[in-house]
């Protein structure tokens, strides 16, 4: 299969090494609208088959004559281009993936796809990073094993190895995204109605192997597309995982109106965003820089099975790969949409239109495929 990789940053970067690496791709294109970058990591990767190349993906019809050369185009993008990239692909007949990006409903504009899609013949799979993206996969594999599903508990969160003050925490993708998970309400099921809850509360204690006790709280977009997917299920909540404390501290930021996008005050005749002020104090200080992080997930189902109560766990603790340096985020997100947009390419996955990762990705192949990649996902019932 031909596979295309939108955008060589981190993400970009390691599904391409990936593919790389996978005996079923003939050929990747790489596609930046910096070539000159786009060239850098195809030589890092060292492998004929991947080859650089120039595109403006905000170009419909530049990116409509790079991505009709291939069979999958994996959108590693920033999620503003979501829609513009599905959209593209349907009309070129070319199946693609991407890592979500609830902000602005970009996922629910590209589900809104699905008649366009199922006319082009094609498969569009959006949301697939690790939260949303893993957790949806898992999710939908439990709930398939049940004959009635009551819950799904869900709990991730990507952390530091080794804690600094002030905030425990460093981050591995963009702190503006995490200040909008921490600032907008975490929409939940509970007791079979859909509520809002608000964000960094209600606390709880997790543990995992090798680490002390963990904190996890309620932040906003975790549960994705699982809401529409099990509209008629009893509960159905999101919490990140962090170290003890840092809800604390991030809900008086958050308090102080310090990490809403729109909070805006005005010094000396100049309206400034309190957001911008924080990010610029805070971002250097948390940059994870050459620590070693983790990824931490635990996907919690349960319900009933020939009557009976039954529960399915799914448990994942993915540590940074000291010998390529690259992260934990990016080794369980980067390997996550490689390996279902290669499941596509490959004919094992073949319904066709805008589909949520619960209702099309086989979770039992899911899980041997990221095993293979040292991503190991441990089921327990």
């Amino acid at each position: 299969m031909k596979v295309a990789v939108l955008g060589s940053g981190l993400m970009g970067k390691e599904a391409a090494r990936d593919l790389v690496h996978s005996s079923g791709v003939e050929q990747v294109g790489l596609a930046d609208i910096d070539l000159d970058r786009a060239n850098r990591v195809c030589q890092s990767l060292n492998a004929r088959k991947i080859k650089g190349y120039k595109v403006d993906a905000g170009n419909p019809s530049e990116l409509a004559d790079f991505i009709k050369q291939y069979d999958v185009v994996i959108n590693a993008l920033f999620y503003s281009f979501n829609e513009v990239v599905a959209k593209t692909a349907i009309d070129v007949g070319v199946h693609s993936v991407d890592l979500g990006g609830h902000i602005g409903h970009i996922t629910d504009k590209v589900l809104e796809l699905d008649k366009q899609a199922k006319d082009a013949g094609v498969t569009v799979i959006p949301d697939l990073g690790v939260a949303p993206g893993m957790i949806n996969i898992l999710s939908g594999y439990g709930t398939g094993k049940l004959d009635q599903v009551e819950s799904i508990r869900l709990f991730v969160g990507g952390i530091p190895v080794r804690p600094d003050p002030p905030l425990e925490y460093n981050h591995v993708f963009s702190m503006e995204g995490l200040l909008d998970h921490y600032s907008d309400p975490s929409t939940i099921i509970r007791d079979g109605k859909l509520r809002e809850v608000e964000s960094l509360t209600e606390v709880e204690q997790i543990y995992f192997d090798r680490f002390g006790p963990l904190e996890a709280f309620h932040t906003s977009g975790g549960t994705s597309t699982l809401l529409k997917s099990y509209p008629d299920i009893d509960t159905l909540e999101y919490k990140t995982i962090r170290y003890p404390g840092h809800a604390k501290k991030m809900k008086l930021l958050v308090d102080l109106n310090l990490t809403g996008a729109d909070k805006v005050v005005e010094m000396g005749g100049v309206k400034i965003k309190t957001r911008d002020v924080l990010l610029k104090s805070i971002d250097p200080l948390l940059e994870l820089k050459d620590k070693d992080d983790a990824v931490l997930l635990r996907v919690i189902v349960g319900g009933k099975k020939a009557g009976a109560p039954k529960t399915y766990e799914y448990e994942m603790a993915t540590y940074k790969d000291r010998a390529t340096n690259v992260t934990a985020m990016a080794r369980a997100t980067a390997n996550t949409i490689s390996v279902v947009a290669q499941m596509i390419g490959a004919g094992k996955i073949t319904k066709r239109g805008v589909c949520p990762p619960e209702t099309i990705v086989p979770g039992d192949l899911y899980i041997d495929e990221m095993m293979s990649r040292g991503v190991v996902i441990k089921e327990q019932s």
